[in-house]
């Protein structure tokens, strides 16, 4: 799995301008252009058009496999709206910079054809928003130190949402009969299945840093206290010598180096500030230290 991973990485990036450029862009106008249409005309019929049915996709439909994510606007007030959309389309630009076109397109498809299948097979209806939570959920974990203005007004770091957001995913896991449950994990399959572990970027460092430590305390029991030598103080190489660090390359995210983990590869990042290092997970895949 591993490989099969490390193989993905590899090919998005040397086909990354591959694709549809821009791809945001494109389904924030569509989905501007409907609301205007729907908004002048006052009617909604190019949302009913649009929109996922599953009898009307068994009919001959098809179209609406793919045109749903242009219905996000239903029922939305214009301001609400635009902010919105503005929101998601900085989201995507962002991290279609860091992946690559080809990467964010495969995101994005995977999410509407993971609900596609849940919601042909199950019946209901596919949500835009849980497409969009995806979205953001990709970004917090990219970015978890970047903020947002809760009310415009509130600053919020991203990872605060994101963990928000995963528990009330797990919430309607076990609040909802079966297979509803199973509709908001579905349809967020894309980020897990992209991040996989990850995952775990959207929980700060430290936290995972103390977690770690209490697990290690926990199941190797009290320390016992060592006997430390003490250098002859006589010698003044013993006086000046410094102990050599236990490895040569460590990840700024995971803490994993060199000597834990010697099949990864490390590299530094040069859009850091500073000299940071990161595993070959963690390279394409971090927050850059301002």
């Amino acid at each position: 799995m591993k490989n099969l991973r490390r193989n993905f990485e590899r090919f998005c990036f040397q086909h990354r301008n591959k694709g549809i450029p821009n791809l945001m862009l494109y389904i924030v106008l569509g989905n501007a252009l409907v609301y205007l249409y729907t908004l002048v005309t006052d009617s909604n019929l190019l949302y009913y058009l649009l929109c996922f049915d599953r009898a009307s996709i068994l009919r001959g439909q098809v179209w609406r496999l793919i045109t749903y994510p242009l219905t996000y606007g239903y029922g939305y007030q214009l301001l609400l709206l635009a902010v919105s959309l503005f929101c998601y389309y900085s989201l995507g630009r962002a991290m279609e910079n860091v992946w690559g076109t080809l990467k964010f397109n495969l995101f994005y498809l995977c999410g509407i054809v993971m609900m596609d299948i849940y919601c042909m097979i199950f019946g209901g209806y596919a949500s835009v928003g849980y497409l969009n939570l995806s979205l953001f959920l990709a970004y917090a974990t990219m970015y978890p130190q970047s903020q947002f203005l809760l009310f415009y007004i509130i600053p919020v770091k991203a990872w605060i949402f994101a963990l928000v957001d995963l528990a009330i995913v797990l919430y309607g896991l076990f609040a909802y009969p079966f297979p509803d449950n199973l509709f908001s994990v579905i349809s967020l399959a894309n980020y897990f299945l992209f991040f996989g572990k990850d995952v775990l970027n959207v929980i700060p460092l430290s936290w995972r840093a103390n977690a770690s430590r209490l697990f290690r305390r926990a199941k190797k029991g009290p320390k016992k206290a060592k006997v430390i030598p003490f250098p002859d103080a006589g010698s003044y190489e013993a006086s000046v010598a410094r102990p050599e660090a236990p490895y040569t390359h460590k990840c700024t995210v995971c803490g994993r180096t060199d000597v834990t983990n010697p099949e990864l590869e490390f590299r530094y990042c040069s859009r850091c500030k500073g000299y940071y290092c990161y595993c070959e997970d963690h390279i394409s895949n971090h927050a850059h230290v301002e």
